[in-house]
C-alpha cells in the first residue's frame, strides 16, 4: 500500500542525492565541510553545491520572488504523505478572516490531543501549502489533531499582527474543541523557525490561564538581536544567510526598540517558570542554532521539562527536507517525539 505521493521532480531529487558516495563526492567537487566539531551531511552539501551553481535559492530581495521561491522548494521538498483528511476553515481573527487547515489520521480515534502549528518563513513568507507535507506527516506519526495556522504576514502586517493571529487560533482550537474532535485541555503549539518563534511566545503569553499542554520548537527564532556566536559561523553558505535573516526582521520587526519585547525575542522574556513542557531542535550549520539551544536551557533551568535535540550534520530547514535519504525517517522522529509530548500522563 503506497503511503506517500511524490512529484517528478521530486523523485528524480531523491535518486540522484541516493547515489553511492563516490559518485556524490565527484558531483559535489569539494571535500566535506568541518564546522565547530561537526560534519555537514554529505547530501545537505549536494543540495548547496547544486544551488550555487544553479543559481536556485531563496535569496531574492524582494517580497513575491521570495513566497514563490518557498513554494516551489516545498513542493519539491516534500512528497504527500496519503491517508490524511484535511479541512480548511476561515476562522475570525484579530485582523479579519484567519485561514486554518486541519489534520486527522484516516482511522484515528474520534477525540485526540490536538497540535496548533505554526509554519516558518521569517514571519514574510510561507502558507499552509508550503508546510502541508510535513503537517501531514505530524498528524500521522504524533496521533493529534494537527491546526495549520496561516497567519498573517510581514511587511503587509508587522509585528505583532502575527503574534496576535498566532494567540487567536491556540485560543479557538481550545474554545472549539469539541467542533474538531479534540480532547478538551489537551492543546499544544509547535512551529518551525520563525513558526516556532510564535509557539514559543505563544506558551508565554498564554501561561497563567489555559496554556498549552506542550510546545515543540524546531529550530525556533529566539532572540531578534542576531548576536549568538552561531550566526557570526554560519554567516554565509549554508541555506539561511545573515543577510536573509536581516531581511526577513528588517520586514517584520522594523523597530529597532521591539527587538527586546519578548513576544518578538522569547528568549529575553525575564521569567520563564511554569511554562508548557518541551521538545526544541536545532540543526548543527543553522545561524538560529545558539539562540534555540540558548532557549533550552534557560527552560531547563526554570524548572521546565525540556528535552533538547541538535541535528549535528543538518542546516536551517530541514524538517521540510524530505527528498534526503532519511529526510522523512528525521522528520518523522521529531514528530514522533512531539506526540510523547502530547500524551504524556
Amino acid at each position: 500500500m503506497r503511503t506517500e505521493r511524490a512529484t517528478i521532480p521530486t523523485r528524480l531529487a531523491r535518486r540522484v542525492l541516493g547515489l553511492p558516495r563516490p559518485v556524490l563526492d565527484r558531483l559535489i567537487g569539494a571535500p566535506p565541510v568541518t564546522i565547530d566539531g561537526r560534519v555537514l551531511s554529505r547530501q545537505v552539501q549536494a543540495i548547496l553545491s547544486l544551488g550555487e551553481r544553479t543559481g536556485a535559492g531563496l535569496g531574492a530581495t524582494d517580497v513575491e520572488t521570495r513566497r514563490r521561491d518557498l513554494r516551489r522548494a516545498a513542493a519539491l521538498g516534500m512528497p504527500t504523505r496519503l491517508g490524511i483528511h484535511t479541512a480548511d476553515r476561515i476562522l475570525a481573527g484579530p485582523g479579519g478572516d484567519l485561514p486554518v487547515r486541519v489534520y486527522r489520521r484516516l482511522g484515528g480515534p474520534s477525540l485526540a490531543p490536538a497540535i496548533v502549528y505554526y509554519h516558518g518563513g521569517g514571519w514574510v513568507v510561507g502558507d499552509l501549502d508550503t508546510h502541508d507535507g510535513c503537517c501531514r506527516v505530524l498528524a500521522e506519526v504524533s496521533g493529534c489533531v494537527v491546526v495549520s495556522v496561516d497567519y498573517r504576514l510581514a511587511p503587509e502586517h508587522r509585528f505583532p499582527a502575527a503574534v496576535d493571529d498566532a494567540v487567536a487560533a491556540f485560543r479557538w482550537v481550545q474554545e472549539h474543541h469539541r467542533e474538531i474532535g479534540v480532547l478538551p485541555g489537551r492543546v499544544g503549539v509547535m512551529g518551525d523557525s520563525a513558526g516556532g518563534n510564535l509557539a514559543a511566545v505563544v506558551a508565554q503569553q498564554c501561561r497563567d490561564e489555559d496554556p498549552p499542554v506542550a510546545q515543540s520548537l524546531v529550530y525556533p527564532a529566539t532572540n531578534a538581536h542576531f548576536d549568538s556566536r552561531s550566526h557570526e559561523l554560519f554567516a554565509e553558505g549554508f541555506l539561511l544567510t545573515r543577510a536573509d535573516v536581516e531581511w526577513y526582521r528588517a520586514q517584520y520587526l522594523p523597530e529597532v526598540a521591539t527587538w527586546d519585547a519578548p513576544a518578538a525575542s522569547p528568549l529575553l522574556a525575564p521569567d520563564l517558570g511554569g511554562l508548557a513542557p518541551a521538545l526544541v531542535v536545532t540543526a548543527g550549520f543553522d545561524p538560529l542554532r545558539d539562540e534555540g539551544a540558548a532557549y533550552a536551557e534557560r527552560l531547563s533551568d526554570a524548572g521546565v521539562p525540556c528535552e533538547y535535540r541538535c541535528y549535528d550534520d543538518m542546516v536551517h530547514g530541514f524538517f521540510g527536507m524530505g527528498v534526503l535519504p532519511d529526510g522523512v525517517a528525521v522528520i518523522s522522529e521529531i514528530c514522533a517525539a512531539t506526540g510523547k509530548l502530547m500524551f504524556r500522563t
